[in-house]
């Protein structure tokens, strides 16, 4: 049995506060961090992207000149530098640094060579372990699509090495939906990737074809995702996309971890991106915030009405067309403010922009991405609505409930393991949960909220509940820590 502290290393595209567009980047933060809380070596590696400022984040030079193999029959190589930034009891974090495919982009994602990029950072990873000396990895925790490369190298292009042999691979599934940057359900049989061929040259145009997400979980020695109950339903047809046979094939390597919450961070007591700060003994100051959050859009004042907040990509998983046929009807029919903060969908954007303008003393919206503005939304909304189609883990409705602002989701994934729904009579859980993914389920659940909302006391008592309940990383690490050593112990038995 594996006893002693773990030395891990996280490979992603994406950890804050360096470079973040979703959740992944939040869960790259709080995860090595908690695991280094409980002593457990993290480490990060993400690519230098150019937004990364040196100025900022001090960096020094670990790996001068690494030279990551193309893959063809020239024997060509890119050269690549490996930088480190290191403060405190902070994890590590190493850069990979080469000018054409991370300084020169805007962007994290979105480009033609995404696939080469990536495949550049999962190699380029494992070079790094390879040729640096001062410290090696048990365990190379891979994270999605992009780095799904990763595992299918280490087992076939590094299978001998005698040193990278002996490391054990987890493959971390935040979003079975992103399988690369193909839409995966209408590939043709010619472009179809069964997993089993070698990688191409990262020149090669085949590898824009290759099925990131499918090779992690084939050459992984566990594969994980972000809730127990995603993990189930990812076996069936309805939510596998098109992976479900072969994670039937795979299950006994197949486990789900809830994501936890960096509740230092997410604290209303100490938050600065709020107007006041208050805590579970001092509720009522909440409706400052909301008064403020009522200005901030210009809506009327009145910290009687409750506000319904949305904090989301503009993403069809995101149960957006549920919203829009249900928003006018709402607000024709109760006293209610909605607001919603997201980028994404211009489709979306503009059905929002137009209610705004037909109901501009109900509505607001912020239709781009803001770092800070979600925490406002929290702490001065009511009610979080997040009717996901689907939903791995979801993190929104955990920051929400932190603020003490109660969730009206669906049950799947994530929001199914986090939320329990409220009923008065037993006066038991916290949330108000529809299951059917359906327009009316939705209106119900919003109807029984704002009703309840109208009695003062139990509304009061749900933001308590809320604000007690403990989804902090604790826990999830340890779940990680076991996690780490079942693949330790299933790689030992391939060796």
């Amino acid at each position: 049995m594996f006893k002693k502290k773990m030395k891990i290393l996280f490979v992603a595209t994406e950890a804050s506060p360096y470079t973040k567009v979703g959740g992944l980047g939040e869960v790259m933060y709080s995860l090595p961090k908690a695991l280094r809380e409980i002593y457990h070596d993290a480490r990060i590696f993400i690519p230098k992207y150019g937004k990364i400022d040196e100025q900022e984040y001090k960096t020094e030079t670990v790996i001068n000149d690494l030279k990551v193999p193309v893959g063809n029959e020239q024997n060509e190589v890119l050269t690549c530098n490996v930088k480190m930034h290191h403060v405190g009891d902070r994890a590590p974090v190493y850069f990979l640094e080469n000018m054409e495919y991370y300084e020169k982009r805007a962007n994290e994602y979105g480009y033609s060579d995404d696939p080469t990029r990536f495949a550049l950072l999962s190699r380029g990873a494992i070079e790094f372990v390879k040729n640096y000396e001062k410290w090696t990895p048990d365990i190379i925790n891979f994270l999605d699509w992009h780095t799904g490369f990763g595992t299918n190298y280490l087992a076939t292009e590094y299978q001998n090495d005698p040193k990278l042999s002996k490391i054990a691979t987890v493959f971390s599934i935040h979003n079975l939906y992103h399988q690369g940057i193909f839409d995966h359900h209408y590939v043709s049989d010619l472009d179809y990737d069964d997993g089993k061929s070698l990688i191409p040259s990262l020149h090669d145009p085949r590898l824009s074809k290759l099925n990131g997400m499918r090779r992690g979980i084939m050459y992984a020695d566990v594969v994980n995702t972000v809730s127990e109950k995603y993990a189930q339903e990812i076996l069936t047809e309805e939510y596998g996309e098109g992976l479900d046979q072969l994670l039937r094939e795979v299950r006994g390597k197949l486990f789900g971890i809830l994501n936890g919450l960096d509740q230092e961070s997410y604290n209303p007591e100490t938050d600065k991106a709020i107007p006041q700060n208050y805590n579970i003994h001092s509720i009522e100051i909440k409706k400052a915030n909301k008064i403020a959050l009522q200005k901030e859009f210009n809506l009327p004042i009145d910290p009687g009405i409750p506000i319904i907040s949305m904090v989301t990509r503009l993403d069809a998983q995101k149960g957006l067309d549920l919203v829009e046929k249900i928003i006018e009807p709402i607000i024709e029919n109760l006293s209610i403010q909605f607001i919603i903060m997201g980028s994404g969908d211009n489709s979306y954007r503009d059905i929002f922009e137009k209610l705004k303008e037909k109901y501009p003393n109900n509505i607001g919206a912020y239709l781009m991405f803001d770092f800070n503005l979600p925490r406002f939304f929290y702490a001065g909304s009511d009610i979080f609505l997040m009717p996901s189609r689907f939903e791995p883990c979801g993190i929104t409705q955990l920051e929400a409930m932190r603020y003490g602002t109660i969730p009206i989701v669906r049950a799947t994934g994530g929001l199914a393991d986090t939320v329990i729904h409220f009923d008065p009579v037993t006066n038991v859980g916290y949330g108000f949960v529809f299951e059917k993914y359906d327009h009316m389920a939705l209106y119900t659940q919003i109807v029984r909220a704002v009703e309840t909302y109208k009695n003062k006391r139990i509304w009061s008592s749900l933001i308590k509940r809320v604000m007690k309940l403990d989804f902090s990383w604790k826990t999830s690490a340890k779940k990680y820590i076991e996690l780490y050593k079942k693949a330790i112990e299933f790689h030992g038995t391939k060796i």
